[in-house]
Order: structure tokens, then C-alpha cells, then sequence
């Protein structure tokens, strides 16, 4: 379903990705990991083209962009593709959670304002928030903000939703109720690429794993194989640190 083919991503002289190839398939749940500075949240942003890559394709579905020659239309046609959940959660702060949520339906489906009501209604009712429709992003927690994001990301029935750290900004008590909310929605089948660092997440709920590090994917696979039988001896390194509990001959 999306296909990243020697995708790239240059700062002046500084390469953060170096021709990363990656395929996920429809409903598929993709957890990307790695040390700080890896590379893994400039690759969300390229799949969305909120930075261009420097070179390479991104195909979603039928539709394919080659980035030597990639027109703003054509930029333009694979953003609705995509929907982003991030790590500040990008709220508009004078806008309550429901005007929050309605404003993508309303600008980029163009939908009538009654109809972007009831769905956005429906989907904070479906995170949770059901109770918190008139408040704005300063009358709500951490926690409470990102699952307005999620809603608004899922408002627009996106073929792929990116997660960038989602729980990364939350006090440790207010984890645990964004990630029901991401399992939640993982069990629909939507398809899902995350960059996190909860690790028992990655295990519980991604059908793939991808291990970053210096621009590069160095090793993935299912979460038993990387997790339990990781092949290269960086991820070893990286797991040893994160996952002191298990035992990795190094």
C-alpha cells in the first residue's frame, strides 16, 4: 500500500536519509525506532512532504511521486493521503476540541457544518472526549489534547495515519490513555507508522518494526524478531539500553 523507494533527505551537506526503501501494507501497524538524531521523525515528515525529500518515490495506493520532479499538485494529492499526530499536538488554541476537529472537514473535505459537526462529534466520542467538546486546548491535559489530535487526524479518513512521538510531551500518568486510544484504532485496521519510544507498545500492538539509526534502516521485522532475535549488533546495542530486562550478547 505505501512503497518509500530510495528515499532521501539532505540539510545543505548534512544527509539525514540515505535512500530508505519501505513497504507497508493496508491495516498494517509499522513502529519506528532508534536513538535521537536517527532520522526517524524527518522520515514522517517526508511520507507527508511537510519536508521534501531531497530524492526518491513515495507511492500510496495507485499513486506514485518521483521527487526529481515533483509538482505542487502532485505534493499537494499525496498530503491528503496522509493525516500527522504530533509530539506537541498542533492544536489551534482559540479553536475548541469540536471546532478542532470539524476544521479539516469543513477547509479540506468541504464538507456542509452540520455534517463536520456530527463526525467530529462522534469521533471525540470515540476517544474519549464526548464531554469536552467546548473546551479549548488550555481547558484540557496533555493527554486530553493528543486524543483531539488523533480525532482530527482520523476526521480525515486518511490512507495512512503518521504518529510522531505521541506520548513523548505527556506526564507518565497520562500515557497510558492516548496508547488505549492508538490500540483502539489499531484494531480497525487503519494503517499506522509510529515513531515512539514505548517499547511495550511496539510490542503489543505493530505487526513491523524498523530500527534507525544515522539515516538508515539497520534492521527490521515482525516485534518477536527484533525484540527477542535482533540480528544486527547496533539494534543489540540500542535494545541493551532501552530494555535492560532482556539479555542481548553484544
Amino acid at each position: 500500500m505505501i512503497k518509500l523507494t530510495q528515499l532521501s533527505k539532505s540539510f545543505g551537506r548534512h544527509q539525514v536519509l540515505n535512500q530508505i526503501d519501505l513497504e507497508v501494507s493496508k491495516g498494517e501497524v509499522v513502529v519506528i525506532l532508534g536513538p535521537s538524531g536517527s532520522g526517524k521523525t524527518t522520515l514522517l515528515r517526508c511520507v507527508n512532504v511537510l519536508e521534501k525529500p531531497s530524492g526518491g518515490e513515495i507511492s500510496i495506493g495507485d499513486f506514485k511521486l518521483d521527487f526529481r520532479h515533483a509538482r505542487k499538485k502532485d505534493i499537494h494529492q499525496l498530503r491528503q493521503k496522509t493525516a500527522m499526530v504530533f509530539q506537541q499536538y498542533n492544536l489551534f488554541r482559540h479553536k475548541t476540541a469540536l471546532e478542532n476537529v470539524m476544521e479539516g472537514l469543513l477547509i479540506v473535505k468541504k464538507l456542509p457544518k452540520e455534517a463536520a459537526r456530527e463526525k467530529s462529534i462522534a469521533l471525540l466520542e470515540k476517544v474519549g472526549l464526548g464531554s469536552k467538546l467546548d473546551a479549548y486546548p488550555s481547558q484540557l491535559s496533555g493527554g486530553q489534547q493528543q486524543r483531539v489530535g488523533i480525532a482530527r487526524a482520523l476526521a480525515l479518513e486518511p490512507e495512512v495515519i503518521l504518529f510522531d512521538e505521541p506520548t513523548s510531551a505527556l506526564d507518565p500518568e497520562l500515557v497510558g490513555e492516548v496508547l488505549a486510544v492508538i490500540r483502539k484504532i489499531a484494531k480497525e485496521g487503519i494503517t499506522m507508522i509510529v515513531v515512539t519510544h514505548e517499547m511495550g507498545f511496539a510490542r503489543d500492538v505493530a505487526n513491523h518494526v524498523v530500527f534507525m539509526d544515522g539515516g538508515v534502516i539497520v534492521e527490521e521485522g515482525t516485534p518477536t524478531e527484533v525484540f527477542n532475535h535482533p540480528r544486527e549488533e547496533r539494534t543489540k546495542q540500542f535494545l541493551k539500553r532501552i530494555t535492560p530486562e532482556l539479555n542481548y550478547s553484544i
